[in-house]
């Protein structure tokens, strides 16, 4: 489920059911969130009926926050957003931050310009709808709103934490943050990174540069890609 093979999920679902094992509602949350990523609306949908109507289990903030991310993913937006407001629990602010993340996929400026200042009021320390109002406004090329929001987000001292991952060679971890410049093999790293860019596009390769919501040249935007 969390690789997009969704489809392979819902099989796998399929067998525990012939084999008499019953699901809880943990694997419902899979079940959903693998159709979600896999984009299966109708499957989303059924399985999330189903588990009331088949197996007598009430859904739960995380089940709902799945089908909304899903709606939302799907550009259906006021599905997604009546979902929100009839949960029979209060709205959080996760349940807005799903339909946010889908209006900053779709470039919904209207509707995620409302929910992210909703969201600031729930939670106004929480940097991600700051960051994700502001991807918004520059996607859609208004780069002053954009620079608005980071403006505001500063005044009031909320920080967003870098990006990081790791992985594990011979048993060691790396550590690598976004803009990292601390790595002990950071000369080989870039070095290596340049190597393969070059390489990418010998073979055809351009780089979508809408992805880099910065108001740059082309140039620096390739670079940031």
């Amino acid at each position: 489920a969390q690789n997009g093979h969704g489809k392979v999920a819902l099989g796998l679902f399929k067998q525990m059911n012939l084999q008499g094992l019953k699901p809880d509602k943990i694997t419902f949350i899979i079940i959903l969130f693998a159709c979600s990523h896999a984009g299966l609306l109708d499957d989303g949908w059924h399985y999330f009926v189903s588990m009331s109507r088949d197996h007598s289990m009430t859904p739960t903030v995380k089940h709902y926050g799945c089908m909304i991310d899903l709606l939302g993913r799907a550009g259906q937006f006021d599905e997604a957003e009546d979902m929100v407001n009839s949960m029979p629990f209060e709205p959080y602010a996760t349940a807005w931050m799903s339909f946010l993340g889908a209006c900053r996929i779709h470039g919904n400026v209207e509707q995620g310009v409302r929910t992210a200042e909703y969201i600031i009021e729930l939670d106004p320390n929480n940097a991600s709808p700051f960051v994700l109002l502001s991807n918004i406004y520059a996607a859609a090329g208004e780069w002053k709103n954009a620079t608005k929001v980071r403006k505001v987000m500063k005044d009031r001292g909320v920080m967003k934490k870098p990006g990081c991952s790791y992985i594990e060679v011979k048993k060691r971890v790396h550590e690598f943050v976004a803009g990292d410049a601390l790595h002990p093999q950071k000369e080989d790293i870039y070095a290596e990174l340049q190597r393969l860019s070059r390489q990418m596009e010998e073979s055809g390769y351009l780089p979508d540069t809408k992805a880099v919501l910065r108001d740059a040249k082309e140039v620096n935007k390739e670079r940031i890609l």
